[in-house]
């Protein structure tokens, strides 16, 4: 039970209330595209975003998500409208998942594991401990699941792009979305772990503290 609220906890700080915002404007664009054409459809994406965050901002909550979720559909929509297809709202999609490939396989040829750079960012871990080859290995082998998912997520995107599949698109991306990179961090997260514990490596306050070998690890976060 204890574990199970653990990764609870670990997903709720990652998502925090942003899937709402990836999921409602694009199913309204779709919907109002396929019955009130393009131009409506746009009208109405971008007011749904523009409600969703001044709601944000009301509750007091980082203007930052109000604003970058706004700007996300204004991306998407302005696509869309000057290319006049549907469809092209979801380029905005395709982009940073070739962003994220690209990044995780650079990362990976420089020996410098992407889920080790996210880890520090959000964490603020000492680099340092991360590019221990005894702790290494695991950011190096969750990289890799991270480059598998976007990249099959960018050849599927990029199938019903070219068709102008606007409908599968977004069901495509809303399974792919959120439900699909939690689903990535859960299994990131338990995976991690799991492989930290038999490299054997010291945790991130013994690592910072200056212990010496034996070890009791990193039990939480990753």
């Amino acid at each position: 039970m204890s574990k199970a609220r653990e990764l609870l906890e670990e997903i709720k700080s990652v998502v925090s209330g942003k899937t709402v915002d990836a999921v409602f404007p694009p199913f309204l664009f779709v919907f109002s595209n396929s019955f009130f054409g393009l131009n409506t459809a746009v009208g109405i994406a971008l007011v749904s975003a523009l409600i969703l965050g001044v709601l944000r901002l009301f509750r007091k909550e980082n203007w930052f998500y109000a604003l970058g979720g706004f700007l996300g559909v204004v991306f998407a929509s302005g696509f869309a409208y000057l290319t006049d297809n549907a469809a092209n709202y979801f380029i905005p999609t395709v982009i940073s998942s070739a962003a994220i490939v690209l990044a995780a396989l650079t990362t990976l040829v420089i020996g410098k594991p992407l889920a080790a750079w996210v880890s520090h960012l959000t964490r603020g871990w000492p680099l340092e401990w991360f590019w221990r080859q005894d702790i290494k290995p695991a950011y190096t082998e969750v990289t890799w699941l991270w480059l598998l998912f976007f990249l099959f997520r960018l050849i599927i995107h990029v199938v019903l792009l070219v068709d102008g599949d606007a409908l599968t698109l977004v069901w495509v991306n809303t399974i792919l979305g959120w439900p699909g990179i939690i689903t990535l961090l859960i299994i990131s997260y338990i995976y991690g772990i799991a492989r930290l514990k038999k490299l054997k490596g010291p945790g991130v306050e013994e690592f910072i503290a200056g212990k010496e070998a034996p070890w009791k690890g990193q039990t939480r976060g990753f």
